[in-house]
């Protein structure tokens, strides 16, 4: 049995417990079954297309693969320069002194960069090593809390310095879990403070598709939460495979970028390859290539974002191979292999989906740039790194996604950076995370490339 650890009165949290984000009014539902508008291009979202610019190393940070020219595409005018060389950096956030930490599941250490004067790079260092594969990371006041993939710690923070390391949540599974047998596929964790004080984190599960992980204790595939003051985490939102994009909303409700599963199943009864039979329960490339939609999704207590038994939809008209496919506000379907009659979940009574991204985009760290937001006409909104598809063809294309923050929800998905990837398929850099640093520029994590990228604007 997993042993929770009560977090101690010392763990420094010095928020008090407010109204828990659930209980918070949901924006309106519009009808799921109506033909949704066409994605907004970036002229029609108020901000310019993009526009191709030279990647520009700073000194010391010119390596492979910034060692030929590379260029990407981003806002017209704006700046992209790779500001540190940071091997294997994952998620990001920035320390109440404006220093920008950097996890490195791999070397099991938390990086701190201290900004350097005007355009020079950053000083680095290690802040914390000798974790269990760190990945989330989030304050509260002056307290870090860092999701190692088997817990999560608390650490006092002071003027680049941590002590006081405490565990606040314990035996969280991973690969070293005695009933998984080294078999995990997603052990990292994420994790984030809500704004009432309570502690959000996710457990993807062990594979593609294990039902089983809904059922364990503590529960897989899901998003849980301990409340401020300690005990034993509950399960606040289930069915979310792999819910690595984890962050809080302006308004304080709490958002995953999820990533979806692959290979499914075709789940209607009718001719999708145009062979005169039925396609339905085969694995097709060109249906899989787009389906499922991943999530980005609103979460509130309970609910429930149906992997493995439902599949968020993409098609205007289900089952068409011509259908026009829309992310936004989107209904589920049945897993035809997993949830052929229904039985295990009703797919229908689940709350369409607000947002979403292509299939196998692999959406990774998720962030919120809150009043004013970004520059050029964007403005407040999320930001998404997209780590690109491992098992579509063509491949989808590693980028930095942005979703627009307008009356309380979030808008379609818009491109802001992206040429990562070349014309053959192959990649040289890969954005895990994107956030907005107190200087408004936005500083993007590539684990791939091992660099940390500084974006600005004119």
């Amino acid at each position: 049995m997993n042993t929770f650890v009560r977090a101690t009165a010392a763990a420094g949290l010095a928020l008090t417990l407010a109204a828990c984000s659930a209980d918070q009014p949901a924006p309106p539902v519009p009808n799921p079954r109506a033909t949704p508008p066409p994605h907004p291009t970036a002229a029609s979202a108020g901000v310019a297309a993009l526009a191709e610019t030279a990647v520009r190393p700073l000194a010391d940070t010119g390596a492979a693969p910034f060692d030929q020219p590379r260029r990407l595409q981003a806002p017209p005018g704006w700046t992209v320069t790779v500001w540190a060389r940071t091997p294997g950096a994952r998620l990001l956030a920035w320390t109440p002194d404006g220093r920008l930490l950097v996890s490195r599941p791999k070397a099991g250490d938390v990086v701190e960069l201290v900004p350097g004067r005007g355009d020079s790079a950053p000083s680095q260092r290690t802040l914390v090593d000798g974790l269990n594969q760190p990945h989330g990371l989030a304050f509260a006041g002056d307290t870090l809390y860092v999701a190692e993939s088997d817990r999560i710690d608390a650490f006092t923070y002071r003027a680049g310095a941590v002590s006081g390391r405490r565990v606040v949540v314990d035996g969280l599974p991973d690969a070293k879990s005695p009933e998984l047998h080294g078999a995990y596929a997603h052990a990292l964790k994420s994790v984030v403070v809500g704004k009432d004080g309570a502690l959000y984190f996710s457990i993807g599960s062990t594979g593609n598709v294990s039902a089983r992980d809904r059922d364990t204790d503590p529960q897989r595939a899901a998003i849980l939460r301990v409340p401020a003051g300690g005990g034993k985490p509950a399960v606040f939102t289930r069915g979310v495979r792999n819910g690595t994009g984890l962050a809080v909303d302006p308004n304080g409700g709490v958002w995953t970028a999820v990533n979806n599963r692959d290979n499914v199943e075709y789940p209607d009864p009718g001719d999708y390859d145009g062979d005169g039979r039925s396609d339905q329960g085969r694995v097709m490339q060109a249906y899989v290539n787009d389906h499922p939609l991943e999530p980005l999704a609103r979460l509130t207590q309970g609910r429930d974002l149906g992997w493995p038994y439902c599949n968020p939809d993409p098609d205007v008209r289900p089952g068409a191979k011509d259908s026009p496919l829309s992310y936004s506000w989107r209904p589920f379907v049945r897993d035809i292999q997993h949830n052929r009659d229904g039985g295990k979940l009703d797919c229908g009574a689940l709350p369409p989906v607000e947002q979403g991204m292509g299939a196998h985009s692999a959406p990774l760290g998720l962030s919120f740039a809150t009043s004013p937001g970004l520059a050029g006409g964007y403005g407040p909104g999320a930001l998404v790194g997209i780590h690109g598809s491992w098992n579509r063809n063509p491949p989808r294309a590693p980028e930095v996604s942005f979703f627009a923050w307008r009356s309380g929800s979030l808008g379609p998905q818009q491109t802001l950076l992206t040429g990562f990837q070349d014309r053959d398929g192959s990649r040289w850099g890969r954005p895990v995370m994107a956030v907005q640093g107190p200087d408004r520029a936005v500083y993007v994590s590539d684990d791939v490339a091992g660099a940390i990228y500084r974006v600005t604007a004119p």
